[in-house]
């Protein structure tokens, strides 16, 4: 029996709003890179992210059935309804912040991508197909930053070991399955999050040896069973970055340019 709606948009929903999320905290580093070079190249993933988003919250719009399409899930839900991980929607801080954030991230993202390009939904595996494509580049660009400051001055040294130290609670939520996984796992279309740790760690462990910043110590904060982004449960940070996303459509409803 193949899985019914209410899952599938779940899933969906998962998959568009992390690098949505993610798109709009790049979207406020505009004009705050170190070198001009970079804040463009930062402000084009931000692109590569929202151009991903929009094609699965569309998608999601059609499996919903509903009436809603893609600007309509970005800009008229609520915190809660929101299905993004928690890693995404940690505030800028500075650079090494975003790039420890944008690294932990991309290095999941590709190999979640290219897993998915195999999915039994056919819409599913082509938008992960072609999205798998950038952020094979998001994630040598992020790896490359982290191994510059790491292995940079003190200071930077500082700062990126700082910053690695206060996101890692967050990533072990991108490998734990729940009931809505499991599900779609059964009829081929999602991915065992579980199944990405290994390859994961072995990419970010090696990256880390390379900037000379020591892989930080303790467990995920996710334990089993634990709710987080991904079933709507949020930081605060989440609140105060959504006003801004949608004030324009809250304000001023359906407007158009």
């Amino acid at each position: 029996m193949a899985p019914d709606r209410r899952v599938r948009f779940e899933h969906l929903l998962r998959l568009g709003d992390s690098p949505l999320i993610l798109a709009q905290r790049l979207g406020e580093c505009v004009g705050r890179g170190p070198v001009l070079e970079e804040d463009i190249a930062q402000a084009n993933v931000g692109l590569d992210l929202l151009g991903q988003a929009r094609l699965w919250l569309a998608y999601a719009g059609e499996v919903e059935g509903a009436g809603r399409d893609e600007d309509a899930l970005a800009f008229r839900r609520d915190a809660p309804q929101f299905r993004n991980l928690l890693l995404v929607e940690q505030p800028n801080g500075d650079f090494a912040d975003g790039i420890a954030r944008q690294f932990l991230f991309d290095a999941w993202h590709v190999l979640m991508l290219q897993a998915l390009a195999a999915s039994t939904d056919p819409r599913i595996g082509e938008i992960a197909a072609r999205s798998a494509k950038e952020a094979a580049y998001h994630v040598e660009r992020s790896g490359d930053w982290v191994i510059r400051l790491g292995d940079g001055t003190d200071v930077s040294h500082a700062r990126m070991e700082a910053a690695f130290d206060a996101l890692w609670v967050y990533s072990g939520e991108m490998f734990m399955a729940d009931a809505v996984d499991e599900t779609l796992m059964t009829a081929g279309i999602a991915v065992d999050p579980g199944r990405l740790e290994a390859p994961w760690r072995a990419h970010v462990d090696a990256i880390l040896a390379e900037a000379t910043l020591a892989t930080p110590a303790g467990t995920f904060m996710q334990g089993a069973n634990a709710r987080g982004g991904r079933q709507g449960v949020h930081t605060e940070h989440l609140g105060h970055l959504l006003p801004e996303m949608q004030y324009l459509q809250r304000a001023y409803p359906g407007a158009q340019w």
